[in-house]
Order: structure tokens, then sequence, then C-alpha cells
């Protein structure tokens, strides 16, 4: 195969709240050829996640740091143009951890899963990649949501909150979404089928969700942390399953107070758990069955706010804390060759 240039934006100095033109750098560099055992993808669609800003500070997580000089991580899709890998052929369309980067070398681990039979990769990164995963896994087995509950999700216009939210509509249950101005709030009830949606820029939130869950909150989809995760446990039910995906609320600064209300886990008998989505990568293959079966009977509606080219990777990155998306956000590198 041909030389191919390889941009990259590589992280330059740690950034301190939003990032910063000068904490990065977009150089370009030649494609790496795969070794035995690896496949070379082209990247189609970087994926905009909080957690790609968390891995940009110098502090432990379940992922280590991304250090000064590496390309920045990110979650995306792409296709398989080279392969001396028996688990790829070319033309795969694959997820995996491409970063902030035009080509990059995959191998058959747990943080590269080829999607066969479905062309259509908006929709995989989505409902059918990580980020569907995690509302899954988060909403089926901590949430556990059953016909007539109340169900509230935070940063319900958000590509996880969204999908959690209509699973627990799936699951019978009514569910009120928090989000952030009207627009976002107009989109988690006339596109993605919530309720009800509580504004928490303009609205009293003690007393939008007194109104909204007048039997309390039986499950708690929390992506924020913060004064919200606070305001929703003092108004959990008997027996209420909180869970923990994310803390966006406190990613830019670290600091991430506890919350006064955790003291009604104790005397509603509740349940707060966090979980991590790529501890259940074997039970991906059963998440996105389900999310398929929803989507094809209508019932799973995404949506997605995209910025082109790999100029646009940081912008798109600092509009997660700014309110610039409504479903999932997405660089577009290439074009799909299926598109």
């Amino acid at each position: 195969m041909p030389d191919l240039p390889n941009r990259q934006i590589v992280l330059r100095r740690r950034p301190t709240g939003l990032v910063q033109p000068d904490d990065t750098e977009l150089i370009s560099t030649q494609a790496p050829a795969p070794a035995p055992g690896e496949a070379l993808l082209r990247t189609t669609y970087v994926g905009i996640d909080a957690a790609a800003r968390t891995w940009l500070d110098d502090q432990p997580g379940y992922l280590p740091p991304v250090r000064l000089g590496e390309v920045i991580r990110a979650a995306g899709i792409g296709e398989v143009v080279e392969t001396r890998c028996d688990a790829y052929a070319v033309g795969d369309v694959v997820t995996t951890l491409t970063g902030f980067q035009e080509y990059v070398i995959i191998r058959d681990d747990v943080f590269s899963t080829p999607i066969p039979g479905e062309s259509d990769q908006l929709a995989i990164m989505s409902v059918y990649g990580p980020t569907g995963a995690t509302a899954y896994f988060g909403m089926t087995d901590i949430g556990r949501p059953k016909p007539g509950e109340t169900v509230v999700v935070s940063a319900a216009a958000g590509a996880t909150g969204s999908v959690a939210g209509q699973i627990a509509k799936i699951a019978g249950a009514r569910v009120v979404g928090i989000a952030g101005g009207p627009q976002k709030c107009r989109a988690v009830v006339e596109d993605f089928g919530f309720d009800a949606c509580i504004d928490y820029q303009s609205e009293d939130l003690a007393a939008a969700l007194k109104a909204h869950c007048p039997q309390r909150v039986d499950v708690y989809f929390d992506n924020v942390g913060g004064p919200i995760l606070d305001a929703v446990l003092g108004r959990l039910a008997h027996k209420a399953r909180v869970v923990l995906c994310g803390v966006i609320s406190s990613y830019l600064t670290g600091e991430h107070p506890g919350p006064a209300n955790y003291v009604n886990l104790m005397s509603k008998s509740a349940l707060m758990q966090g979980f991590n989505t790529l501890e259940q990568w074997g039970r991906f293959d059963e998440a996105f069955a389900h999310l398929r079966q929803w989507e094809a009977e209508g019932r799973l509606k995404h949506r997605q706010t995209i910025f082109d080219g790999i100029e646009s990777c940081v912008e798109a990155l600092n509009g997660l804390f700014t309110g610039a998306n409504i479903g999932k956000t997405l660089v577009r590198l290439s074009e799909p060759a299926l598109a």
C-alpha cells in the first residue's frame, strides 16, 4: 500500500478548564504499517465523549492519562484498509480507540469491536457502540426500571442519557429528563420521547422534581454529579436505584463535592452504584441485539451533532462543556465507503 499521510492531534500541555489552542498540536506523520496480528484502520468518525477530557489530566483512572506528546485518546469508528490479523478483513467496520488521528493500528483485543451487518456508522456510534452499550448496561443491570416506575436521567439530551431514557421508556417506566436550555428540553421530549424534561438552567430543580415526580424517583441515571445529583438524591423513593455513569459537571475542575443528600440512601434503603462498560465487553453482542431490535421497531431514536475535519476535534470536545451538543457528538474525518 502506498504511503498514507496521517494527521494527528497530540497533547502538548495539560489543560486547565477548557482545552486551549496551545494545549494541543496538529501534526502530520505517515500512517503505520501493520505488523503480524495487526490491521490498519482509516478513521471515519471520532466520537467525542466527556471521558476524553479526563484523560488529559494527570490523574489515574480506569485508563492511564494521555502522556505529553501522545495522540489524544478518543473512541471512534473506521474501516480496515490493510490487515495482517485474522480477526479483520479489508472493509470491516470496527469501533476502537481511534484517538484524534486519521489512521490507527488495531488488534484483536478488548478495545476493538467489529460491527458486522451494519452500514450506518452514525447509528453505530450513537447506539451500537460504547455509547449505546453504556446506556444499556447502566440502565438494565443497575437501574432495572419496571412498568409504572419513575426514572430521571440527567444530561438527557446527550448521547448516553438520551439512549438510557429511551431504554427506560421501553421498559414501561415514566421518564423525566434533566437538560440545559429550551432547545435541549424540546429534543428530549419531541425527539427522544421522554414524558417531561426539566430545564435546570431556568427552573428550581427541587421544586420541578417534586412536580414531575410526585411519587418520588425510583431510578436515577446520573451523568453529571454535583448539585443535580444531590437534588435527585433528595427525592428518592423507597428501594430506589441510582446509576453513576458520569460527572460532567466537574470534569473541568477536577473537584467532586460529595452530595449531602446521600443519607437518603440509608433512610430509603436505596442503592447507588457506578460501573465500567469495558468490564462487560463479553456481553456487547447482547446489548447490540436488543438495541438493534428496538431501533427496528421504531422505539429507539438517535441524533448527532457533527463537526467536520480533524481540526474540529478540540472545538467539539469543548462543546460538550459549553452546551453545544444534542445527541452524540462526532467529528467526521473521512467519508464511509458505504455512506
